[in-house]
């Protein structure tokens, strides 16, 4: 680059933030080291804003197993889906001032909590890759098998000034009898206070595997019984939405998971029928729409490395009944589908229908196969405070 260009470069910081804005967050977060100007434009409010119009994919996910006991923390695992190589950190949270429990996260953010046995207990909301981060009292409202759900859109709702979300707290209520609802309770930034929304939800399944998926808008939680939980925080209507095939359709128990691709709410189905990725065309019509179909022996011809007689396992697994089987898929993003087979943890990208490895499941805890915690992570320069 010549000195006159150079000099046009560091003079005018439009250009500055034109081409940096096109950078991911990533690779901004790593260049605030360049110089102090630098630094002070990435971590400029206006600057992020621009930023984080652009797109950006999962690039990794937070896994981290069941909490059994009041005083047990399971560690939280960050598992990168970049580069070569099996890599597992353990270190990211290092940042807050306890060990905390991971519950959503959208667009960088993270909402976490305490442990039930904290004397002080809090909500956590965070950013991991700028380490800000600030604290919620504890509503006493919060049961054990509540869910918090995290509702974030900083294209809806600018954060040139300050970074406005909302949590959304879902708990099973008794209306009399042994009659159950579902209650929604909404904490905003802008108020500052929680509120107990009029809405409640006639549901008798619970809340499974995927909680608090964030897409346009409203949040998702699967359930056991074939159906996924709709909130919208900003109208506060709840909806029941009917999986795109009911269970009398397979010939044994099927495995789901729910997640978010190109701004869609998506559903993963692995049967005897093979791997399904459907995704939803109208919440309130249940309508959903085909967009890719793998049989197992597709599946099998394509990964040969890594599947092998996949029909077989997968009927032996289900037959004796034992839990949990063979194959399952835990969380999906982009296109790309977590994955545990067997023991281990890999990666299926629709696109390619390739599967890589990323760890051994013996890396991820003591106990990781029950029902553990699995949540993307795309990262943000979203700043707190």
């Amino acid at each position: 680059m010549s000195l006159q260009k150079r000099e046009l470069w560091f003079s005018n910081e439009d250009i500055q933030i034109d081409v940096l804005s096109r950078l991911s967050a990533k690779i901004l977060n790593r260049m605030k080291c360049v110089s102090k100007e630098w630094k002070c434009l990435i971590s400029d409010r206006s600057f992020v804003r621009f930023q984080v119009k652009n797109t950006e994919t999962a690039k990794g996910f937070f896994f981290q197993e069941s909490q059994w006991s009041n005083t047990d923390i399971g560690f939280i695992n960050y598992i990168p889906v970049e580069g070569e190589g099996e890599k597992v950190w353990r270190t990211v949270f290092n940042f807050l001032p306890e060990k905390v429990i991971i519950l959503s996260s959208i667009n960088g953010l993270m909402c976490c909590r305490s442990c039930f046995s904290s004397l002080d207990p809090r909500i956590y909301v965070c950013n991991p890759l700028n380490k800000q981060w600030i604290t919620l009292q504890w509503p006493h409202l919060f049961k054990s098998s509540s869910s918090l759900a995290l509702a974030f859109d900083p294209v809806q709702n600018p954060i040139d000034a300050s970074t406005d979300f909302k949590l959304v707290l879902v708990s099973d209520t008794m209306t009399g009898g042994e009659d159950y609802h579902l209650s929604f309770d909404i904490y905003s930034t802008e108020t500052g206070k929680w509120k107990r929304s009029n809405e409640f939800c006639q549901c008798k399944h619970k809340l499974i595997k995927n909680k608090g998926i964030f897409v346009d808008e409203r949040l998702y939680w699967l359930t056991d019984g074939y159906q996924i939980l709709m909130f919208h925080p900003q109208i506060e209507l709840s909806w029941l939405i009917t999986a795109p095939l009911p269970a009398t359709y397979f010939r044994s128990i099927p495995e789901m998971c729910i997640g978010e691709s190109k701004g869609r709410l998506c559903y993963v189905i692995i049967s005897e029928d093979g791997l399904q990725l459907w995704v939803l065309e109208d919440y309130f019509a249940s309508q959903w729409a085909l967009n890719t179909c793998i049989t197992l022996k597709e599946l099998e011809r394509e990964n040969s490395s890594v599947l092998s007689n996949i029909s077989k396992k997968m009927a032996s697994s289900i037959n004796r009944g034992t839990l949990p089987h063979w194959i399952d898929p835990l969380a999906f993003k982009d296109g790309m589908l977590f994955v545990r087979v067997a023991t281990s943890i890999y990666l299926f990208r629709f696109e390619t229908r390739k599967m890589k490895k990323l760890t051994e499941i013996s890396m991820l805890g003591l106990n990781p196969m029950d029902s553990p915690t699995v949540i993307p992570y795309t990262m943000s320069l979203v700043p707190l405070g």
